[in-house]
């Protein structure tokens, strides 16, 4: 039988689009999140954690990397801002994830729901220090859906197997739900690492019945209530099995909401796909009772490039010293030592392969951004002080002339590091994203394959 304080149990749970705005405990007028509100009250809530990027496949390779996309090749994906279906390139199989180290120390490893980091078999989750994998290899939105056909149907697979096409989403959350108490169960003896990767709340949204019954925001409520009922499961399961002092909880989300179809970021300004705070700043939550402190709010920048440092020193190990991590260690902050500080000199806010600004204690400068109007990058001068100005509406450049010239320096050190599309500028310490000779889809379409959802009726993307 292992002992109490053993090495933890480390429980991750990622929503995708889940806005800053989004949960009760974070100032939701209208959602519904008793579960994760009180997960809050018993552990820490963060309030300057940050993603990677406001978009979902290069976020979710640094997350599980502790590296900033570019340095993974995670800024663009042959042009495109995401990975789609049958793309050539993932996660390079040399790269190590959070899941390999931690299988190294003889944890119990799965990942159910989204991973997006590559669809072919050489980019899986189980070429990436996953024993198991229960979900969708992408977003739920690259199926076969009305007025968008032009994709392959949407593969549920298991492990590297395609075991349904075109699932009904109304019920995968709580087939997900299930999978992930029977890893529980069955690991309830060993360490273990679960990685939970939401569908919710991502475009388009089938949400059960029950939560759309009891939603006062529509089928976005519904989802972000579905998502705490989960929360509610894997807390109930935890207690059942006497594992909850051994656990570390940790709940956040890729990116923020795009605000356009229920979802909230404020009081941040704009939304997933920006790099103002609204895209990349998102709620984190983290539990571990007796080692985390109950009720602390954490103000200090912190990212998802810490979880891999963080998690490794957990298990008895640390980061690999073979390469350039980005992460840090977070733990002392996490359980309230006095003076914890930010590991972080500088957080660096990515838009594919464009640098567009940085942050640093309070301060934050743009010198980049994306124009719509001639779809092109332009140059800007842009300073905020987040500590008084969280909403980013006043332009302090003028007045603080010493602290642009700061930060513009460490840009540039950054731009030497990782490169920056916008200057021209290649990054020196990048490492290549993984390829394959030719992608292929997982699946193909076959009218005579008898498909539960045949065409996903909503036209709701993105």
């Amino acid at each position: 039988m292992r002992q109490p304080l053993d090495r933890p149990n480390i429980i991750l749970v990622n929503c995708d689009d889940l806005g800053y705005g989004d949960l009760g405990c974070y100032g939701a007028p209208l959602h519904r999140t008793p579960h994760l509100d009180q997960l809050a009250a018993e552990g820490v809530r963060c309030t300057s954690f940050y993603q990677a990027s406001p978009l979902c496949s290069p976020s979710r390779g640094a997350m599980l990397t502790g590296c900033y996309p570019p340095r993974i090749g995670f800024d663009r994906f042959d042009g495109a801002w995401v990975l789609f279906p049958g793309h050539p390139v993932g996660l390079n199989p040399a790269e190590i994830t959070i899941a390999t180290l931690l299988r190294r120390q003889g944890y119990a490893t799965q990942l159910v729901g989204k991973w997006h980091c590559g669809d072919q078999p050489e980019f899986l989750p189980t070429r990436h220090g996953f024993d198991h994998y229960f979900g969708l290899p992408y977003s739920n939105d690259m199926g076969r859906q009305a007025g968008r056909d032009f994709f392959p149907p949407l593969p549920l697979l298991r492990d590297e197997e395609v075991i349904q096409q075109q699932p009904d989403q109304a019920a995968l959350t709580e087939r997900y739900a299930e999978e992930c108490v029977r890893f529980l169960r069955t690991n309830r003896q060993r360490p273990f690492f679960l990685y939970l990767a939401h569908m919710y709340v991502h475009l388009p949204l089938y949400a059960p019945a029950r939560f759309l019954k009891q939603s006062r925001n529509g089928p976005y409520g519904a989802a972000v209530e579905c998502v705490d009922w989960v929360a509610a499961v894997l807390l109930h399961e935890l207690a059942q099995l006497g594992l909850e002092k051994n656990t570390l909880v940790v709940f956040t989300s890729d990116n923020g909401a795009r605000g356009d179809h229920g979802g909230s970021n404020a009081p941040l300004r704009g939304g997933k796909g920006t790099t103002w705070e609204g895209g990349m700043r998102v709620p984190c939550i983290m539990r571990w009772p007796g080692r985390i402190p109950a009720g602390i709010v954490c103000r200090e920048l912190v990212s998802s490039l810490d979880f891999l440092p963080t998690f490794a020193r957990l298990a008895g190990t640390t980061e690999p010293q073979d390469r350039i991590i980005d992460g840090r260690d977070i733990s002392a902050l996490l359980t309230g030592q006095p003076g914890a500080r930010s590991p972080h000199d500088a957080f660096f806010y990515y838009r594919c392969d464009d640098l567009e600004a940085v942050r640093c204690g309070r301060w934050k400068l743009f010198v980049t951004r994306w124009d719509d109007a001639t779809g092109r990058q332009q140059p800007v001068t842009e300073l905020y002080d987040l500590q008084t100005d969280i909403g980013e509406t006043t332009n302090l450049a003028n007045q603080n002339p010493a602290v642009v010239c700061e930060l513009q320096e460490k840009i540039a050190a950054c731009r030497r590091d990782l490169g920056d599309k916008a200057t021209g500028t290649v990054g020196v310490n990048c490492r290549p994203i993984g390829r394959v000779p030719a992608g292929r889809p997982l699946t193909k379409y076959d009218v005579n394959h008898p498909y539960i959802e045949a065409m996903y009726d909503l036209t709701d993307a993105g």
